[in-house]
């Protein structure tokens, strides 16, 4: 998929809409289970976003975290999640450009792990400065999640609140992101090339 294709419909296939499905339910699994049951401090709520975005483009996964965020805030809770599904756009739509430059195929050999590292990496300061704000002026920097433990220590440190959920945000969602990436990566090793190749992108991952 070109440049030109990034915006294109052509990214909702039969099989891109399904993946959707499954991945909207690992996000809400998997980030459920981390963020409010366990309460860690990271998410782990886009694995199936960054899995659409790289195999069928970045507008499919740009709209599999949207709708992944609004359905989980308005099911199960908390609907502090909701908010945040502009940064799971963004989270999308990086994963489906990164996707289409190649960077998880298997040919990359070794460096192609360094380069999944460096895209996580990215994405997750992309993803800490657009959520920064959302969690500070909604939330006042505290979501409910196992994020507010750093919250409260980065507080104690600067006495601001603002510059506490920023600095949150720039340990948890790098340090996500990469595990996220580096997650996809070896799911996509595993998924076999017949499999992939019928998604708008997968020859990318190839």
């Amino acid at each position: 998929m070109e440049r030109r294709g990034w915006f294109s419909m052509e990214q909702f296939n039969t099989p891109t809409l399904v993946l959707m499905a499954l991945a909207i339910a690992i996000n809400i699994a998997v980030g459920n289970t981390v963020q409010n049951v366990i309460k860690l401090p990271i998410y782990l709520d886009s694995i199936g976003t960054v899995l659409v975005g790289v195999l069928a483009g970045p507008l499919a996964g740009a709209l599999t975290g949207v709708l992944a965020n609004v359905i989980w805030g308005f099911t199960l809770g908390p609907t502090s999640i909701a908010p945040f599904a502009i940064t799971a756009a963004f989270i999308g739509f990086l994963a489906g450009v990164i996707g289409n430059r190649g960077i998880f195929s298997p040919k990359r050999g070794g460096m192609g792990v360094v380069w999944v590292i460096v895209g996580g990496f990215l994405t997750g300061v992309v993803a800490a400065i657009v959520s920064a704000p959302i969690a500070y002026f909604v939330f006042g920097g505290t979501t409910g999640g196992g994020t507010d433990v750093l919250v409260t220590i980065f507080r104690g440190i600067t006495d601001n609140v603002f510059t506490a959920t920023l600095l949150q945000g720039g340990v948890s969602d790098p340090t996500d992101k990469t595990i996220t990436f580096l997650v996809c990566w070896a799911i996509l090793l595993a998924v076999p090339v017949t499999v992939k190749t019928i998604f708008p992108q997968g020859e990318k991952s190839v």
